[in-house]
């Protein structure tokens, strides 16, 4: 049977390819994900990140121009959690859309709370981009 997934999106207002440049960067992960990571640094192919759950690993998808910013974050015990992320034309600017996968034996709660703490990350990366700080 196929786990839950639910997509949170938030509207950005700027150019398409300004939102993917910015968030398809793991060394800006730390300025608007904090619930994942509050420090990362590249090693080799992959990145090493500190966050809440311990140091993470943490894999992008390949530069491509779909707006695909897949990321498979690597827990110490190595399990590994894929998350689609996909940076969509929306008109004039753009849409950043998270698909959280409800993992095995999640409740309801862990699931509303895992959900709103995406929510607060993209709306900080909402907010990063449009202060036109980036």
């Amino acid at each position: 049977m196929a786990s839950e997934s639910r997509h949170i999106a938030v509207h950005v207002d700027r150019p398409v390819a300004q939102v993917y440049a910015y968030a398809s960067s793991p060394s800006h992960l730390p300025d608007w994900a904090p619930g994942l990571c509050t420090s990362i640094a590249p090693l080799g192919d992959h990145w090493l990140a500190e966050s809440a759950m311990g140091s993470i690993i943490v894999r992008y998808a390949a530069p491509n121009p779909y707006g695909v910013i897949d990321h498979d974050v690597v827990l110490e015990s190595g399990e590994t959690f894929h998350n689609p992320v996909r940076v969509l034309p929306h008109d004039d600017g753009a849409e950043v859309v998270f698909t959280l996968r409800r993992q095995a034996g999640m409740s309801d709660a862990d699931f509303d709370r895992d959900s709103a703490a995406v929510l607060a990350d993209l709306v900080a990366l909402k907010g990063v981009l449009e202060s036109g700080t980036t």
